[in-house]
Parts: structure tokens; sequence; C-alpha cells
């Protein structure tokens, strides 16, 4: 795919089609991942690549118990209201069901973990649309991984010692793949 049109036709995906990703594409979105570059090209990023169908429920069980004991008025938790909400109501999917979901852990003390995890995130979110798949930025991890309960179940999954979640990601086929959407509008200054 044209990279400007594989850029144009991304988009966030929150309803995946209970469907297997071929073994072949998830190597293509994480080696996109992999090819991201990196502060000082130190490759520390650490891919958390979770395909188990029981183990993608025990996260989303976990990540609900963990949100139902918070106060969704505790300051750093502003961002939760609505999944704690949802998932006393137990009602809460974090992840969307998708059948593939990859975390994006980093050192915890590396100044440019967050830009070097969001730009391998980036590369392979565009690899799965360019692959014919849909994906979703997800923020909850990041959110909850100072919580020791949290913690202590991502470790189980591979989380070292010195590092920290910093986002993560879901991605299946979807039932329809979206067009090209309209322009953005951000805000663009030209010093000539």
């Amino acid at each position: 795919m044209d990279t400007l049109k594989c850029i144009k036709t991304r988009r966030s995906y929150r309803k995946f089609l209970d469907k297997p990703v071929e073994e072949e594409k998830i190597m293509e979105i994480i080696t996109a991942g992999n090819y991201a570059p990196t502060g000082k090209n130190q490759q520390l990023t650490h891919f958390i690549v979770i395909t188990n169908n029981k183990v993608r429920k025990e996260l989303i069980t976990k990540v609900n118990e963990v949100l139902i004991k918070l106060d969704s008025n505790q300051e750093g938790y502003e961002s939760l209201i609505n999944p704690i909400n949802l998932a006393k109501q137990g009602k809460y999917i974090f992840n969307y069901n998708a059948p593939l979901f990859i975390i994006i852990a980093h050192k915890k003390n590396n100044a440019n973990a967050m830009a070097d995890s969001v730009c391998a995130i980036e590369n392979m979110m565009l690899a799965a649309n360019d692959l014919g798949l849909g994906s979703c930025y997800v923020n909850q991890l990041r959110y909850l991984n100072n919580n020791p309960e949290m913690l202590t179940y991502l470790k189980e999954l591979g989380l070292e010692d010195d590092e920290t979640v910093y986002c993560s990601l879901s991605v299946g086929y979807v039932e329809k793949m979206n067009d090209i959407i309209p322009e953005r509008n951000n805000k663009v200054t030209y010093i000539e």
C-alpha cells in the first residue's frame, strides 16, 4: 500500500471478528515495531504478544478486578471514570476482545521510553492496516501498571522488573475496513 494512503485509511477499531491473526502477519507487525526509531538507537522496547485466548480473558478479568477497587475521584484516575463504572457493571472489555493483543513495555528510567514506545505502536498500527487488519491503541494497562496487583500479573506475562507498560495494541480482523477519511484540521503554522 502507498504510505500516505496507509496513513489516511488507518482507524481505531473497537470491534473485532472472532478470527485469529495469522502468525506471518503477527511477525510483520512486530517487525514494523522493531524498525521504529528509538532514542540513541538503544532498541529497548519490549513487545509482549498475546494470542492465547485464555490469557487474554484472564487479562480482561484482572483489569476489571483492579478497576473495581479504584476510586474514580482519586487523583491520577480521572481518565478511568468510564472504565471504572463499566467494570463495576461487569461490562468492561478494555481490549475489545481482539484476537491479538500486544503490550509495549520499556525501561522505567529511560528518558525516551514513551517516545520509543509510541513510535513503535504507530509503525505497528500502520503495518496492521497495510495487512488488512484493524487496530486500536489502548491505554488502560499504562494507567494501571503502578497498581501492585496489576504489576504482579504483568510480570507473570513477561514484564521485567526494570520495565513499565507505556501502551498496548489490540489487533484483529474487522467487518469492514474504512476508506480514506477527510483531511484533519490540526493547526499548522508556516514560517517562511
